[in-house]
């Protein structure tokens, strides 16, 4: 495993709470972190996006031939892609979906997250993954802190982060740390629309949010 953590390793320790493992966003988390990967196969330049392609599941996605990725998340990602083109909204999807395991999972072999289980009355078994090592983490958000508080130009792993922070509307679960404002909400939106990923997960996230509230709405109406 490569050394430098992956944008959705990143992504996943600021979306944790420190202390109880909750982790943001959690019911739309499969577009955040499909989001991610895809964010840096275009950063590293192994896909690119037609333009001028959109469909009804946002622009096409188009892999970039080459050798096999060392990172066996960015590798099976990039297969993925490269099966066949599809719309960005769709690979969000296929590559996210089971995807939130294998980064707790990558976490706790780093020693940055810690996995408990234990026993409740006696009987019933659980299991807890909080966080354990905090110094990549506030590393991170001092990082993410200096672009939206600070005014700092991001780099552009930074960016990515922020712009994915942003679309996916976990950025005022921070505020511990980065307080919400109006100067911090434009500026990291600033950062997502400039991102063909992070624009594509705050649409899928709206699409969820506002199905998921359709069917309250019925269920009200029913019920009355």
């Amino acid at each position: 495993m490569q050394n430098e953590t992956l944008i959705v390793e990143d992504l996943m320790l600021l979306l944790m709470d420190d202390e109880s493992g909750a982790i943001a966003g959690a019911g739309t988390l499969y577009y955040t972190l499909g989001g991610a990967v895809l964010v840096e196969l275009g950063l590293d330049g192994h896909i690119t996006v037609d333009e001028n392609d959109k469909g009804l599941n946002g622009l096409k996605v188009h892999a970039v031939p080459g050798n096999a990725l060392s990172d066996p998340v960015l590798q099976t990602a990039h297969e993925k892609v490269a099966d066949r083109v599809r719309g960005v909204q769709t690979l969000l999807i296929e590559i996210g979906t089971g995807l939130r395991e294998t980064v707790l999972d990558r976490l706790v072999e780093r020693g940055m997250l810690r996995r408990e289980s234990k026993k409740t009355l006696g009987l019933f078994r659980s299991t807890s993954t909080t966080v354990a090592d905090t110094r990549h983490k506030k590393a991170l958000m001092e990082k993410v802190r200096a672009v939206l508080v600070y005014g700092e130009e991001p780099d552009a792993r930074t960016a990515a982060v922020i712009g994915l922070l942003s679309a996916s509307g976990t950025l005022p679960s921070l505020h511990r740390s980065i307080p919400w404002s109006g100067k911090v909400y434009t500026r990291a939106k600033e950062l997502e629309q400039a991102s063909w990923g992070a624009e594509a997960v705050n649409t899928a996230v709206m699409r969820t949010v506002a199905a998921v509230s359709v069917g309250t709405a019925v269920a009200v109406t029913v019920t009355n």
